[in-house]
Order: structure tokens, then sequence, then C-alpha cells
């Protein structure tokens, strides 16, 4: 960078002396000038950056600190008071008419007033405490047993399916401790510890891996079977996020509908994974996801998760909300058209739809404007070459090229506005991987992934999954539905 240079007696200089000497003070001038503009743009896009949070980008909530930036719900205030909704059924304690102990509590052994004993009893109220019983573990004794007949005849029993060792875990023990550690995310030493106080059994570490890893191979047929369930669904939500197994990034996917979860885990995020995993190529219906390029591949119709563009405008209008409030206009008509989707429970009329892509279209050229596309001077135009842009030119282009899959929520019946059935469905294992820190092995990971997948499934189908995990260990898992 060029420094500013004292400058000569310009009164013993003469005329010649003093054009260059102009001449040159003018190009430093330019230069200057030049790295200025380079430099507050810099300046800009590093100030951009800093002000990147979850309230305006994709970036994890984890990743905001200390310094958590202000809420920005998207919700308006005052539609509900505070407090129990109209219609909500209330879950007060109530006595059961299924008692299993009662304790009468009498007054005084004899009347204080003749001493003479009571000749009738009447309760007069009742109360009832829900308690739990003593909770101790069985031991069951199988005896195998040999018989002699008089004739000389020796018979001897066969032990049951299962019963295999001189001393194993019963299937209620191997369920409740994989119901804490795969879908409670209790480590597994506090399992461990849980299940030592309070059933008394001295449960190690490697019995408790062995039971999610039996769980796990009985279960994948089955989890198999959603993944191809889900496929055909008329909306089909996919999404993926980052997994560390064996220290090394890796890449979790799903596949959701509303009562079907599949998770699955691929060391690539994109196409090569999409390949291997061999599932989204059958989707026929429409699919939700957040603009991943290799998503647009499978001929399938695609919907976007307005969430993400939600978080990307409030960025955008907080950097450019001084020359126009286009970016928070687009923000209220996204969510002025869920209002009424919402509203009416399906697609909304032809003229209302019309109506609504005017509106959008009106505010993409307003946005256009203030945000040209960045060509610089002497650049080559067209295919020779692209040029860095600003979010808010990307964001606009990505709302103009695919507007028709920005709006199906409001087109299509029943596609979502947002993707956040998978998110929901990817979160646990997020949960997972802060108290485990990581995998330690892909095939601790895959484990984990099928047991939850499916669990997911079954609890959005109303199962209970304690119940589901004893009939897992008895041999028979309780069948999701995979239809409807």
């Amino acid at each position: 960078m060029p420094t500013m240079q004292s400058l000569p007696d310009l009164n013993s200089l003469s005329h010649a002396q003093k054009d260059e000497l102009v001449l040159a003070l003018q190009a430093q001038a330019e230069s200057l000038t030049a790295q200025l503009l380079v430099m507050q743009e810099r300046i800009t896009h590093l100030e951009a950056r800093l002000s990147l949070n979850s309230k305006n980008s994709s970036k994890p909530p984890s990743t905001d600190g200390l310094d958590k930036p202000d809420p920005k719900s998207s919700r308006v205030g005052g539609l509900r008071p505070t407090g129990g909704q109209k219609g909500h059924k209330g879950r007060t304690l109530r006595q059961s008419a299924q008692i299993d102990q009662v304790i009468p509590h009498h007054g005084a052994p004899s009347c204080p007033k003749c001493q003479g004993e009571w000749l009738g009893h009447e309760v007069v109220e009742r109360r009832q405490v829900f308690e739990l019983p003593v909770l101790r573990a069985q031991v069951i004794e199988h005896q195998l047993m040999r018989s002699t007949c008089g004739c000389g005849e020796v018979h001897e029993g066969q032990w049951p399916q299962g019963i295999n060792a001189s001393a194993q875990y019963g299937e209620r023990a191997k369920a409740l401790a994989v119901h804490l550690n795969q879908h409670h995310m209790v480590p597994m030493a506090r399992t461990c510890e849980i299940m030592k106080d309070v059933f008394g059994l001295s449960l190690c570490q490697g019995s408790l891996q062995a039971f999610n890893q039996q769980a796990a191979r009985a279960l994948e047929p089955l989890v198999a079977a959603i993944g191809v369930a889900a496929q055909g669904s008329p909306v089909v939500h996919a999404d993926e996020t980052g997994i560390r197994v064996m220290r090394k990034l890796h890449w979790l996917h799903c596949l959701v509908t509303d009562s079907l979860t599949w998770l699955g885990c691929h060391p690539k995020r994109g196409s090569v994974a999409f390949d291997a995993i061999g599932l989204l190529g059958g989707v026929r219906g429409t699919l939700v996801h957040d603009g991943l390029a290799p998503y647009k591949q499978f001929d399938c119709k695609h919907s976007l998760c307005n969430a993400h563009h939600l978080r990307e405008l409030t960025f955008v209008h907080e950097q450019e909300h001084i020359w126009d409030s286009w970016a928070q206009e687009m923000k209220d008509l996204l969510l002025l058209a869920k209002a009424q989707v919402d509203q009416v429970a399906g697609p909304l009329p032809p003229e209302r739809q019309a109506w609504f892509a005017a509106q959008w279209e009106e505010l993409l050229v307003r946005g256009e404007t203030f945000n040209p596309e960045n060509i610089p001077e002497g650049a080559p135009r067209g295919t020779q070459g692209r040029h860095k842009q600003s979010k808010a030119y990307n964001l606009l282009k990505r709302l103009r090229v695919y507007r028709a899959d920005v709006w199906r929520f409001m087109t299509d019946e029943g596609v979502p506005f947002t993707n956040n059935l998978a998110e929901q469905a990817l979160r646990m294992s997020k949960v997972r991987q802060k108290v485990s820190g990581c995998f330690r092995t892909p095939h601790g990971g895959k484990t984990f992934f099928t047991i939850r997948s499916y669990l997911a499934t079954m609890n959005k189908q109303g199962a209970c999954l304690f119940e589901c995990l004893i009939s897992t260990f008895n041999g028979q898992p309780i069948q999701p539905r995979l239809a409807g």
C-alpha cells in the first residue's frame, strides 16, 4: 500500500515539475480510493458475518454463546391468552375406581362417653395416594426336570426359547435399560446406576451395549420397511445434519412423514449419500427440504422450507432496512399466506393465489433494484465466470427461480409451510451427540439410528415405547402401521 510522502517546497519547483507532482498525487489518490472501497466492502462483509446468529440464519442456537440475541419469534402476540386454552381437557389427578390397598383410619377404640364398643362403621371421606410399589427385581428360576418311569424310560424337559444362560436378564429389564439409554438419552454409566439404585440390578455397560445391539438386530428389517413406506407417502420430508463418528464428520440423513421416521448415517452429505441410501429416488409425491442442490436431481415435486427463508429475510432486513423494507414485507407476506392456509385448512382459492403472486413479484422487483448482480468492471459475462454475490442477491435469485417451490404450501394439498418435521426427527440425535460427544464406531451409530427410527415411528403412532421394546426382546416386535 503506497504511503503519503511529504510535499516538496512548491516555490522551488518548475511548472513541469509541478505538473508531474499533481499527476503522481492524483494516481496515488485513485489507488488509495480503490483500496478504501475494497476495505469498506470487506468490513461490511465481516460485520455481516459477525451479526449472523440462530435467529437470522441457519446457525444452530448452540453457536450463539452467552451473548444470545433477543427472541425474534414469528408468532403474533396476543392471539392466545396465558394459561390453559379454551377446549383444553384438564389432567388433574383424580381418584381411581381401581384400588389396590385400603387403610382405614378409626377414631378412639371405644366410645369416649360410655366406654362402649362401636356398633357400626361407615366411610365418611376417601383420600387416595398414588404410590409406586417397592421396585426390586424378581429372580425367576427355571428348573430343567428329568423324569424316570418305572419301566426305566428317562425323559428330560427343554428350556423355553430365550432361556440361554445360567443367569441372565429378562426382557423387561433389557427393555427398560434400552429405553433409558436410547430414547431418553441417559448416558450408559448413569443408566446402569439407575438400574442398580431403583431395582437392585448390578448392570454393567458391556451388558447394556449388548442389549442395544440385540434390539437393533431385531429391528433392522422393520426399519428398512419404514424407509420404503416413507418414500411412497404423498408428502415426504428430508433433511441432513452433521454428526460425529470416530471423531470425523459424517452426515445423518432422515426421511420423515407424519407417522414414519427413518434415520441413517453416511460419510457424505449430497448425491453420493443419496445414491448409497437409495430411498429418495423412489419419492413420487412432494419432497420437502431446505434447498440443498442435490435434492433437485429427483423427479418429483419439491417444496422449500420457509423457516429458512424467514431467517434469511430477517438477516437481510437487519442489513438493509435503512434503504428499504422489502425483506420485512416479504416475511409478512409469507406469514399472512400461512395464516390464511391454516384458516381454510387447505390450498387457497385461485384468485387469492394470484393476489399473493402479484404482491410477491412486486417485492422481488423492489429487492432486485436494491441488490443488482455484481459484475466487476471489465469482468467477462455469461458462462465465462461467476462472481461473488451478496446474500440478498442470492436469496432473491432463489426466491424467483424456485418461487413455485416456495409457495407450494399455498397451492398443493397437505404441503406444510416448513420442514420442521424433518428437523424434529434429527434433533434428538444432536442431543445424543451433546451427551456422549460422538459415536465411537460406525456400528454404534447404526445401532442408535436403527432403534431411534423404530421408537420415533412408534411414538408418532401412539404406542407405548416400553411395551414395544419388550416385544422386541421377545422376538416379536410390535409392527408399525406402514400404510396410510
